[in-house]
């Protein structure tokens, strides 16, 4: 093994492709070359470092610890000279945030703890001696030659550890199930199918730290006596998918795939297989008629994966973010992880915050810290010195969460009670200005295009539930709406065939539930509160702050607005579109919104 004096990670997040992070990458290699360094300087790729849309293309120098950001190719000949040759840092180039930040976040809080994506950022995922250095695939090794798979399963169940997919099913007793299966082979699966609008938690460690789930599976292969198994991830993932292609090969290459494991009789192998990108496929059933070649459409259980799953043959799934706590557990113990957390939702749990908070990003907690903490702590409060509405969690079928939601710990039984759900962790922030009812309109109109069509409650039900929705968000809501969405609602969760089906009237549900004055105000007031829905809004010139100054008549799109220079103008309600660019360009607030 060679060893380097120093080495620089490049980001290679899709935004520093963008920027030119390959360009970087070759003129780092052609100028270490050149000056004599190539031997003692190693350059590394790695998913992220900073924000990349502030800095990238930028690297990280270690173990000097220097963020240099914002890069060309001009500024690499007298970089490499000045910091690889002489030992002094170029000022110049150093990133504002001169600290090694492997954080989505702007802001990292110190209520956030890095289990899962302890590796992301800190190791070159394209290099399994990196992970081995940080206790990669030890895990693995302790689990074939210090345990049986029985022990296995008893440290994962001591572990607490719940599946991270988003029911949160106790991880050890889906194994159980499934080694408890006669019929063989048996297969494990890996769901990388991260399809929720806005979430990309499993794409972060697949990019990142593939080791961590190529290890994971072979683990729980051990503990359920599986041979094969199948990592299924979306194509709109190819950076994920290339990684992890790679990695799967170099544990190959060093026997941590294949025949005789560490010396051992098991034998395990893996392959990716790419889905299309459909939404329905993130549902266990579904993905298995994909990875067969069959239309992904979700089957009736039971019997259930376990019993009888991939073509015919107990099977368990699990998600990305679930079989990357797997080695940890394994190596550190189950105290360890139960440690973490709270009673009935051990460990931490990733989610991408975004919306109407003043940090969006990934990020790492522990289970049972509160709505409000996530929100406030974490994520800074909400933009613009706003008033915080509801949360909506769980991705689209997950549920709405209002103020009095605040205090509610983030764990499994909480989050249910109130009509949400973990999910797989969409996490998004509404501020005073969101119109609840055209939120779940939109929820439905996404789940609604996504659903396969096999079953009629989904497939005709969520079409239903739209139109009623799209009626009352256009000013056209009569009496008895809100109350056939609710009865329609329950008919579809309860009759559905799949999750889909059974998560999609959760928004309107609780959009119900916690804000019902809006439906009210929408369909008896024919008006929207959060001034949203353009049906039920109109827009009208204050001519005591009217300066006549002709911007917002330069640019109305439909010559809606007159008036003379120096004179109040005037709005015809009868042209207005009410597309809200008067009120946008007006330098006066003269732009009543009504």
């Amino acid at each position: 093994m060679a060893f380097f004096r120093s080495h620089i990670l490049v980001s290679v997040d899709p935004q520093c492709l963008d920027k030119g992070a390959y360009d970087i990458i070759d003129a780092l290699q052609d100028q270490l070359v050149a000056q004599g360094l190539i031997d003692e300087i190693q350059v590394l790729e790695t998913s992220r470092i900073g924000d990349p849309g502030k800095f990238g293309p930028d690297i990280m120098v270690y173990p000097d610890g220097v963020h240099y950001g914002n890069l060309t190719t001009k500024d690499i000949p007298n970089l490499v000279h000045e910091h690889f040759l002489k030992g002094r840092v170029v000022d110049r180039l150093l990133a504002k945030e001169n600290v090694f930040v492997d954080e989505e976040l702007r802001s990292p809080s110190s209520k956030e703890m890095r289990v899962v994506l302890g590796n992301c950022g800190k190791i070159d995922p394209l290099n399994i001696e990196d992970y081995i250095a940080e206790n990669g695939y030890m895990g693995l090794a302790k689990a074939l030659t210090e345990m049986s798979p029985e022990g296995v399963l008893d440290e994962v169940m001591r572990s607490g550890m719940r599946g991270r997919g988003g029911a949160g099913f106790p991880t050890a007793k889906k194994w159980e199930l499934c080694r408890a299966s006669k019929t063989t082979p048996k297969f494990v699966i890996c769901n990388a199918d991260e399809g929720d609008p806005g979430a990309f938690m499993n794409r972060r460690v697949l990019e990142g730290d593939p080791h961590a789930v190529v290890e994971g599976m072979t683990i729980a292969a051990y503990a359920i006596g599986s041979n094969q198994g199948y990592i299924y991830c979306r194509a709109e993932y190819p950076i994920a998918v290339h990684n992890l292609k790679i990695a799967i090969e170099q544990a190959r290459q060093l026997g941590f795939l294949g025949d005789n494991i560490f010396g051992t009789d098991f034998t395990f192998n893996l392959e990716v297989r790419i889905g299309a990108g459909a939404f329905v496929c993130g549902e266990e059933t579904a993905l298995m008629a994909s990875i067969e070649g069959q239309r992904g459409e979700p089957r009736p259980r039971p019997p259930f994966p376990a019993v009888k799953g991939l073509f015919g043959k107990p099977s368990n799934i699990n998600n990305v973010e679930s079989y990357s706590n797997v080695p940890k557990i394994i190596l550190r113990g189950a105290d360890w992880y139960s440690s973490i957390g709270a009673e009935n939702a051990r460990g931490t749990k990733t989610f991408a915050l975004t919306g109407d908070v003043k940090n969006t990003g990934l990020i790492e907690v522990p289970l049972g810290i509160t709505v409000g903490e996530v929100v406030n702590d974490v994520g800074g409060g909400i933009k613009n010195d706003k008033a915080f509405k509801a949360v909506q969690i769980g991705g689209p079928a997950g549920g709405f969460l209002s103020q009095e939601h605040l205090s509610y710990p983030m764990n499994y039984e909480s989050l249910r009670s109130a009509g949400a759900m973990m999910g797989s962790g969409g996490l998004v922030v509404l501020d005073e200005d969101t119109c609840m009812v055209d939120m779940a309109r939109f929820l439905l109109e996404f789940t609604q295009d996504e659903s396969c069509g096999k079953c009629v409650p989904c497939r005709v039900g969520t079409r239903r539930l739209l139109e009623i929705l799209t009626r009352i968000c256009e000013g056209k809501g009569k009496d008895g709406d809100i109350e056939l969405l609710e009865e329609l609602s329950q008919q579809i969760r309860e009759t559905s065939l799949c999750g889909l089906g059974q998560g999609a009237p959760n928004p309107v549900i609780t959009s119900i539930k916690y804000f019902r004055h809006e439906y009210e105000a929408h369909i008896y007031e024919k008006r929207c509160p959060a001034k949203v829905c353009r049906s039920l809004i109109s827009f009208e010139v204050q001519e005591s702050a009217c300066t006549g100054c002709t911007v917002c008549a330069r640019n109305c799109p439909v010559n809606a607005i007159s008036g003379e220079r120096r004179h109040p103008h005037h709005i015809d309600p009868d042209i207005c579109i009410r597309c809200g660019i008067c009120a946008q360009v007006c330098n006066y607030n003269a732009i009543e919104v009504h």
